[in-house]
């Protein structure tokens, strides 16, 4: 590799994949004949079987009665939008085979004949006509493997996959393949495109850990030149030294030549050598983001004479970048705030078997959003998806899947896992040297999460693989930083007292932060990220991963109403979108921080979660598994991030509303939005920090079509939402101290806490929960304590009210003693939940009659002894309750 001060990376680009090739034909080319070297698709024609088969990569071998499948596949599908796993849940690890008859009558001779693979899960092995040829251990990078002396040119050639994605455990098969464990899962298969390459003896290299053989960098750029330096690495897999011409030219983007070098090449037998060029392009155009990925190329020929042996062309992008620890990150010497997201490569029902369109419409989607950074969490990602983010100007943090843990034991990292790792990384690396987007190869995740649970013992301490990892990145390409993610340095838990500091071990710091979700409140996560900076001030910091749960069939009429289950259900969106607009503010304003990633972009599977509407998957993305719906905190980012008109009314899946009253809530980077319902005008509302709220919108009965409506230099944009309102004169019933209603046998429709000022909201563990007595547990399960009160809007009239109360603490150690006001006047004093229930856990119904005039009832609990406490609220016409 190249290894000076990098100002500028060329952009690379793999193979091309097709996938409509005659099924076991070699030598269909994809390059121009001239060019000496042809790759044929190998997408058609497979068997496969999911377990393991003895002498399954013997050529003689029957495979007639395994399944006919072609390329991408994977044989592993999981994560539904249920409660309970399907049927339908595809999670085996373990052993699957595939096999290929290829038909080598177009098989030349003379040529080098290379089986290139761009992803299998997660260890393979291959056979070519019986022959074991290799073995790779890693899921997510490319390998190559010399066939030529297995392969029969004019004969039918056998080849044979044994695919294995066991779970990691001591004794199995992947003990040493990173990663060990994550909040993701591997799937099994040969889930990339899989090609035959053939090529002359003399070649750019082939087996240089799965790289293109061509590398290049931007040794300066002036205001009117930028000197590119070239290295190319070439074989000759011929006995005898090769004389051989070296032939490199840069275009711009419409073709023309721009710079170009020539020179003599003495090629030693059966050996790799490099070799550098200097080049100049005048008056270069900058790839500059998402404001103009301008991408050149540079096409680097073997000749010998006139003929053409072997020729590679990688894209290149030319730019510069800095990361300072107090300003940020820098880009063709301009600072550039950058915002963005995480990304895994899974979907709902197909696995990691995606296809190009697949990663088009994500990259897409988050280009729509207003993102200008993706981080590829947390593995090396598809040869297309890096092409993509070069084309849409994001900026990358490319990963090593070094996750969690170096090993299942008390120990350091194991010499099998630690060259294992090194491997990878040397792949991530050489494979994805070539792209400009990329800016920063992380060397690990979270990787002593299991020691800050206590899981694993001070001898199992990442830092010294991280140096290692951290060293070999730094040889392999000098120029771009190193970057960690870290999970728990300083964060609000009970952590051993061995847990290492990571910070210090890269370039750069990401920290993976969830303030008011696993820990902590929302405004904590400023003043926290400003002690980190004060801390290291001297490290460039960002914050890896932000986020938290949505779910697409759960709501909530008021986010603030009760405490979050994180690891549970429900996850109402409407807590998402709020989280995120009280989070995302705090890092706006923080100039040090270099960069931020919402994690995540889509849902994705992990077999760990059953939380939220679904099953198996992990529902912080801002877009669905199957990316057909965005949710609300999509457009949050949207009117934040995009400079596109944004109009976007908030709740559109709440479709059946517990109350007759709400808050109508929009997202809009205009300066105002004009709101409308059922076709009557309810006014304008402003949008500061792009947020427009019109309170306490009085919805008719029944059908409701609400519009809101803006102007962008004169031309209107609008949004649309249709939802169903309860009568207010029936009145309300308020599951106090949780974000969800629910709806009872007989079709009264709870809603969840709401209109209340003060006190804490909390709920029973499920231990309690089962204890309850005397009411609904669904009511009893949540509740709010402490000094509070509730400003209900009504119907004037009479109604009556009944306050639903229990202790909720098994064996309280103090009474509780409060009184209760209804628009001023006591109607409870010296009120003991325990003594009017008989007993803790019990639930105690208290009613009586108000009268309400001017739209509000206002309710006080007020305590004397303890806190006041209160589980429901329910309240119905005078007349009705009698």
């Amino acid at each position: 590799m190249i290894a000076r001060p990098l100002l500028v990376l060329l952009c690379g680009a793999a193979l091309p994949l097709a996938f409509a090739v005659p099924p076991a034909r070699a030598e269909q080319p994809q390059q121009a004949e001239r060019a000496g070297r042809t790759s044929a698709s190998l997408a058609q024609g497979w068997r496969f079987h999911l377990g393991d088969v003895p002498d399954a990569q013997a050529a003689t071998f029957d495979d007639r009665g395994w399944d006919a499948v072609a390329l991408p596949h994977n044989w592993n599908s999981l994560g539904e939008y249920r409660t309970e796993r399907s049927s339908g849940t595809r999670n085996t690890q373990g052993v699957g085979w595939y096999r290929l008859t290829l038909d080598g009558a177009g098989l030349a001779r003379g040529k080098r004949r290379f089986l290139q693979f761009d992803g299998v899960g997660n260890v393979a092995d291959i056979w070519v006509n019986g022959v074991h040829v290799g073995r790779h251990a890693g899921a997510f990078s490319r390998f190559r493997l010399d066939v030529t002396d297995a392969l029969r040119p004019g004969a039918a050639n056998m080849i044979a996959i044994r695919a294995d994605n066991s779970k990691p455990a001591p004794g199995s098969s992947t003990e040493h393949v990173i990663p060990l464990l994550g909040d993701f899962f591997i799937h099994g298969g040969i889930y990339r495109g899989v090609s035959l390459i053939s090529v002359a003896p003399e070649h750019f290299d082939l087996l240089d850990h799965g790289g293109p053989g061509l590398y290049a960098r931007t040794a300066s750029i002036t205001g009117d030149n930028a000197a590119i330096e070239v290295r190319a690495r070439l074989r000759n897999a011929r006995d005898k030294t090769r004389r051989l011409t070296l032939a490199t030219q840069i275009r711009d983007a419409g073709g023309a030549v721009v710079a170009e070098d020539r020179r003599v090449v003495r090629l030693a037998g059966n050996a790799a050598q490099e070799f550098d060029q200097a080049l100049r392009v005048a008056n270069p155009r900058l790839w500059n983001g998402r404001a103009d990925p301008y991408l050149y190329s540079v096409t680097a020929e073997l000749r010998d004479g006139a003929r053409v042996l072997d020729r590679v062309t990688q894209p290149l992008g030319i730019r510069s970048f800095r990361i300072d620890p107090e300003q940020g990150f820098f880009l063709n010497s301009k600072h550039l705030p950058l915002h963005g997201v995480s990304r895994h490569q899974d979907w709902l029902n197909k696995g990691w078997a995606l296809t190009r369109e697949d990663h088009e419409r994500d990259m897409a989607l988050i280009a729509e959003m207003g993102a200008n950074t993706v981080r590829f969490a947390h593995y090396q990602h598809a040869p297309e998806w890096f092409e993509l983010a070069d084309r849409a100007g994001m900026i990358v943090w490319a990963e090593l899947p070094f996750v969690n843990k170096v090993g299942f034991t008390d120990a350091p990292a194991a010499p099998e896992l630690v060259a294992n790792a090194r491997e990878q990384l040397r792949e991530l690396i050489r494979q994805n040297y070539n792209h400009p987007s990329v800016v920063t190869w992380g060397i690990g995740n979270e990787v002593d999460i299991d020691m800050a649970f206590g899981r694993l013992g001070p001898k199992a301490d990442a830092r010294p693989l991280l140096k290692e990892l951290h060293a070999l990145s730094k040889a392999e390409d000098p120029d771009r930083p190193t970057v960690i993610a870290d999970c728990c340095e300083d964060t609000p838990a009970d952590k051993p007292d061995y847990l290492p500091v990571l910070s210090g071990s890269a370039d750069l710091m990401g920290y993976n932060r969830y303030f008011g979700w696993y820990y902590g409140q929302p405004r904590d996560f400023g003043p926290h990220m400003d002690a980190l900076h004060a801390k290291h001030p001297s490290i460039p910091l960002s914050v890896s991963e932000y986020g938290a749960g949505g779910a697409l069939s759960q709501h909530s009429d008021n986010p603030q109403g009760g405490p979050i289950n994180t690891s549970g259900r429900p996850h109402p969106e409407e807590f998402q979108s709020w989280w995120h607009e009280q989070s995302w503010p705090q890092l706006a304003q923080r100039r040090y921080l270099w960069a931020n990633w919402i994690w995540n972009m889509f849902d994705f599977s992990s077999n760990i979660r059953q939380e939220g509407d679904a099953t198996d998957i992990n529902d912080k993305g801002l877009v669905s598994f199957d990316r057909t719906v965005k949710k609300d905190a999509f457009y949050y980012y949207k009117a934040q991030w995009s400079t596109e008109p944004v109009v976007h009314i908030t709740g559109r899946r709440y479709v059946d509303r517990a109350y007759p009253v709400t808050d109508l809530r929009i997202y809009s980077n205009a300066a105002q939005v004009r709101v409308a319902l059922n076709g009557r005008d309810l006014g304008a509302v402003p949008c500061p920090e792009r947020v427009c709220v019109m309170k306490d919108v009085a919805l008719d009965t029944g059908a409701n079509r609400l519009t809101a409506t803006a102007d962008f230099d004169g031309k209107a944009v609008a949004d649309a939402v249709d939802w169903n309102a309860p009568d207010a004169a029936g009145g309300v019933e308020i599951n106090v101290g949780d974000l969800a209603g629910f709806v009872t046998p007989d079709g009264r429709r709870t809603g969840s806490d709401n209109w209340f000022d003060g006190g804490t909201p909390r709920r029973l563990g499920k231990a309690q929960t089962e204890k309850v007595t005397g009411a609904d547990a669904r009511l009893l399960s949540g509740y709010r304590e402490g000094r509070f009160g509730y400003s209900i809007p009504l119907p004037d009239g009479r109604w009556n009210v009944t306050l639903l109360m229990m202790e909720p603490q098994e064996k309280p150690t103090t009474a509780r003693v409060f009184d209760v006001t209804a628009n001023g006047r006591t109607v409870l004093r010296a009120f003991d939940p325990v003594k009017a229930a008989g007993g803790a856990l019990r639930a105690s119904a208290q009613s009586f009659d108000v009268v309400v005039k001017g739209g509000r009832l206002d309710l006080r609990f007020v305590p004397q002894r303890g806190d006041a406490v209160l589980s429901a609220i329910t309240i119905r016409p005078a007349e009705v309750a009698r």
